[in-house]
């Protein structure tokens, strides 16, 4: 094979795909809407990537690796180094915590820049911990993404990143794109990049999910998108998350967003139960901060009501311990959707 698989051994694969051993590493996706795929980056594109991050963050510091290597992101942080000539330093295997974040940050050289790259879950976490959040003000750059941040306060330093396994990661920091990235919407709001770190192919191939527009070759994505009103992207969520209700469409993170910076709001997630009256009802799962603290859905409609138009108001709030998630630690929404039209149909 000319790629060299991420999940048979990382760092080797990453190796010989900068020394042109193999032309390039093999991915696999997170399988968030659907059957998993192996992505096909190139060496080319790694190195764009990392050349758009470098230029973005600056360069010769190092990396401290909070994410598994058999991912894009936590694969590109050994990319990083690796073209930089940095040092890399792991966070010490088993469950996340600040502990053992604070414990690797210790053990990062301090005579260069640092850098970190997180999911939305690992930061929370961090936030959290007096320990957790003064090792993270030793960095000079967060990165974090995966998933929205909600209500989370953000320290200065983090970076919010948008990308895919097929864009070599990140691509878009802080919603401008990096590099020679260029983003764009289709009219029912698609979001659509070109870029030089964009995958050369999929294993199976999937003949769909490539434009050519403009003299350069596109990926199609499955994230809705919108523009701020400072020309930023801003993701709404996914095609397949969109919910419509009596005829009205709700994109889930415009309803999670007002939920998560409730006080009493730790993880919010929102999907779509199947209704026969309404078409789909607006379901809101909510972790909240303590059990005392879960409000009812009166309480939560009546908060958001100057916030949000009336049919975007859940219709149902339920409290669980925990958000589902995948193995990338992206909430698992159609687990939750199934969940959803299970409570729908027993109320």
């Amino acid at each position: 094979m000319d790629f060299a698989r991420l999940i048979d051994g990382a760092a080797d694969a990453v190796a010989d795909a900068l020394a042109g051993r193999v032309r390039g590493i093999a991915v696999s996706t997170s399988g968030s809407t659907g059957a998993p795929l192996e992505v096909l980056l190139t060496t080319d594109a790694l190195r764009a990537s990392a050349a758009a991050t470098t230029k973005h963050v600056g360069d010769q510091g190092h990396w401290l690796l909070a994410l598994p290597t058999d991912r894009i992101a936590g694969a590109m942080v050994v990319v990083r180094a690796a073209l930089a000539g940095s040092t890399v330093t792991g966070v010490a295997p088993g469950s996340f915590t600040p502990e053992a974040f604070a414990a690797a940050t210790d053990r990062l050289p301090s005579d260069a820049p640092r850098f970190v790259s997180l999911v939305p879950t690992q930061l929370r976490r961090l936030v959290a911990s007096e320990a957790g959040k003064d090792a993270l003000a030793s960095f000079d750059a967060v990165l974090v993404g995966g998933a929205a941040l909600g209500g989370l306060d953000i320290p200065p330093n983090v970076v919010r990143t948008y990308g895919l396994t097929e864009t070599a990661g990140g691509c878009v920091y802080d919603g401008l794109p990096i590099g020679d990235t260029a983003v764009r919407m289709r009219g029912d709001g698609r979001v659509l990049i070109a870029t030089s770190s964009l995958a050369e192919d999929y294993l199976p191939a999937q003949p769909d999910a490539f434009d050519e527009w403009d003299g350069r070759r596109w990926l199609v994505t499955s994230d809705i998108g919108a523009w701020s009103a400072d020309s930023r992207l801003v993701i709404l969520g996914r095609v397949d998350d969109v919910i419509t209700t009596g005829g009205l469409k709700v994109h889930p993170r415009t309803v999670e967003e007002p939920i998560g910076a409730l006080d009493w709001v730790k993880e919010v997630a929102v999907v779509g139960a199947d209704n026969p009256e309404w078409g789909q009802t607006v379901v809101a799962f909510v972790v909240p901060t303590d059990r005392d603290a879960m409000q009812r859905l009166w309480e939560l409609r009546a908060a958001l009501e100057p916030l949000l138009p009336k049919h975007a108001l859940p219709r149902e709030l339920i409290g669980v311990e925990a958000l589902p998630r995948l193995v990338s630690g992206k909430v698992n929404y159609p687990a939750l959707r199934t969940i959803a039209a299970d409570f729908e149909r027993n109320v």
